[in-house]
């Protein structure tokens, strides 16, 4: 039986599969809290985007704050994915990784002065400039260092990208970008800054958008942006189209990476822009379905009257995914093992000191204190989000092909959570 999402988590029989190992199996080789990957999901997922861009210069920048763990950057580097980061961290992390310098766009709206030189030093492809501000630093910067940084304008579109508001990023209101209406004098002021070479042109308006308009109403304003911009003589090289696409977390039915590059492809080639380099940023589209995250139930705590709560308390926590929590995000919960009983209806909660600390509510199942529980789609801002709160030890991680597993990160033990903590001098 398939379940909503990715094809690789399935059951078989009773077990829940993924790709060819019993996530059962994985618990028990690695322990829980577990988050668990599948290979050839985050590959087929990339190869969607890779099949509608074929034939054309572009290049597929894979989002490094969606997951950042090592394994997944390698996974996206060796399949030829460049990277945008928004931290000195994430460049470390993806250097680590074997990405390519050249391949690698910086974005955020706060990088510091040394994580501008760090950028530089490396060689990065591309700054996407949020701020005026902003620009003035990189250009006070690169001419320091006797270095030219390459940049785009993170234009605001002002498009409703219809996706909570937390994680919309294209409005007025957001703190995302340099106004539409202020982007043609700040372009013209970047050219003519020391150590700025204007490259390209960036937008994105949000994450977990499930429709195609939101996309064609941005891409028309910048596309006008982009001709006013070259009026007055600057060319642009690429267009940087952000990333956002949903996935599928209940009944959500977000275009296929196909179906919405193929609608942008025909809307920037009807005005005459089809010649530029297309560079995209997915990440939840890439690794959100090909995760789930193993918990083991401790505890059933049935409620004292008719109307009340039954709890199902399970060793996995806010701390480890943060997303219900933070967002009220439903994300589906499954037994890790089928049982042949009937369900009974719990919220999902972990031992972490707070009433936030839940993973699901009203939740039908079928479970004993010792059987595991998987939360699906987990690969996308579960693991990069986790925290030590309750000086909680984050999760081990494993990647899945076939049926071979590998641990890619240990679990954290408490004496590595203090480790670079002092105690005050005896007195």
């Amino acid at each position: 039986m398939t379940l909503p999402g990715s094809p690789q988590v399935a059951y078989r029989g009773d077990r829940l599969m993924l790709e060819g190992c019993a996530v059962t199996d994985l618990a028990a080789s690695f322990g829980t809290p577990l988050y668990a990957y599948s290979r050839s999901a985050m590959l087929s997922a990339l190869s969607a985007y890779q099949q509608a861009l074929e034939g054309r210069d572009h290049l597929i920048c894979y989002a490094v704050k969606a997951n950042s763990s090592l394994a997944v950057l390698q996974t996206f580097a060796q399949a030829g994915c460049g990277f945008d980061i928004v931290s000195a961290g994430e460049l470390s992390r993806v250097l680590a990784a074997g990405a390519q310098p050249s391949k690698v766009v910086f974005s955020g709206v706060g990088k510091t002065r040394a994580e501008m030189r760090q950028a530089l030093d490396a060689g990065v492809m591309c700054f996407n400039v949020e701020s005026e501000a902003e620009l003035e630093t990189l250009s006070s910067v690169a001419t320091q260092a006797g270095l030219m940084a390459r940049i785009s304008l993170r234009v605001n579109p002002d498009v409703d990208a219809k996706t909570h508001p937390y994680i919309s990023t294209g409005l007025k209101g957001n703190k995302f970008g340099i106004a539409h209406e202020r982007a043609v004098a700040v372009y013209a002021h970047a050219a003519a800054l020391p150590g700025i070479e204007v490259v390209g042109i960036d937008c994105h308006i949000g994450s977990q958008i499930t429709e195609i308009s939101p996309y064609l109403d941005a891409v028309d304003r910048v596309l006008d942006l982009v001709e006013a911009i070259e009026a007055t003589g600057l060319r642009l090289h690429h267009l940087d189209l952000g990333g956002g696409l949903g996935i599928t977390y209940t009944d959500e039915k977000p275009p296929s990476a196909g179906d919405l590059i193929g609608a942008l492809l025909q809307r920037i080639e009807a005005r005459g822009h089809g010649h530029r380099k297309l560079m995209f940023e997915p990440g939840r589209s890439l690794v959100g379905n090909a995760g789930v995250l193993v918990a083991e139930v401790l505890y059933l705590k049935p409620s004292d009257d008719h109307d009340g709560k039954n709890f199902c308390i399970v060793d996995a926590a806010m701390n480890d995914l943060m997303r219900p929590a933070m967002y009220e995000a439903w994300m589906r919960i499954v037994p890790c093992r089928l049982r042949d009983e009937a369900p009974v209806t719990y919220d999902v909660v972990g031992p972490v000191c707070e009433s936030g600390d839940w993973l699901g509510r009203d939740r039908a199942l079928a479970v004993h204190a010792g059987d595991h529980l998987a939360v699906l789609s987990a690969g996308a801002y579960g693991m990069s989000m986790a925290s030590n709160y309750n000086t909680r030890g984050r999760a081990a991680e494993v990647m899945v092909s076939g049926a071979e597993s590998w641990l890619i990160r240990e679990r954290e033990t408490p004496a590595e959570l203090f480790r670079g903590e002092h105690l005050l001098p005896a007195r």
